[in-house]
């Protein structure tokens, strides 16, 4: 999603909502109002709240390459929705997400390099049974920037929120 796109959603600010339940249905109103197919988006700082609160699960849903070489959320679980070097679509998909984390019903975010893949796993994950499975906008690294680089146009990195690197 664009810089431009992300200015109507005011909760875009640096302070985030103190109540994780009010995070979440902010989101989920958004997504009735977009008529999206999964629970909602939240940004990047809305994200680390819930997942430094506990109220829910970040996945990573880039490669392993990605992963291991770009860098990743510590503690995350990492379950690709596409691998190799064409992002061949990953058929074990909603298998192994329902098995890493515990069920349908857990509260999810996922997480891809610019939130555009990680809207499709929601997507799929949501068609397949999953009731509160969000998208992190911006993802990892942000939109390409004038020069066709990431990192200085959103994203987890750029918000200066914890991350580490093989």
């Amino acid at each position: 999603m664009s810089n431009a796109a992300l200015a109507h959603y005011p909760d875009t600010a640096a302070q985030a909502p103190a109540d994780e339940d009010a995070v979440l249905a902010t989101a989920r109103s958004r997504a009735q109002a977009e008529q999206l197919s999964f629970a909602g988006s939240v940004t990047p700082l809305q994200a680390w709240q819930l997942v430094n609160t506990g109220a829910a699960r970040l996945v990573d849903v880039r490669s392993p390459e990605e992963v291991k070489f770009v860098g990743a959320v510590p503690e995350t679980l990492n379950v690709p929705w596409a691998s190799g070097t064409s992002l061949n679509r990953n058929p074990r998909f909603v298998k192994e997400l329902e098995t890493k984390a515990g069920g349908k019903d857990a509260v999810l975010l996922l997480l891809c390099r610019s939130g555009k893949r990680s809207a499709e796993a929601a997507a799929a994950a949501a068609k397949a049974g999953f009731s509160s499975v969000f998208n992190v906008l911006e993802g990892f690294e942000g939109e390409l920037d004038e020069q066709h680089r990431r990192g200085a146009q959103g994203g987890w990195r750029h918000r200066g929120l914890p991350w580490q690197q093989d």
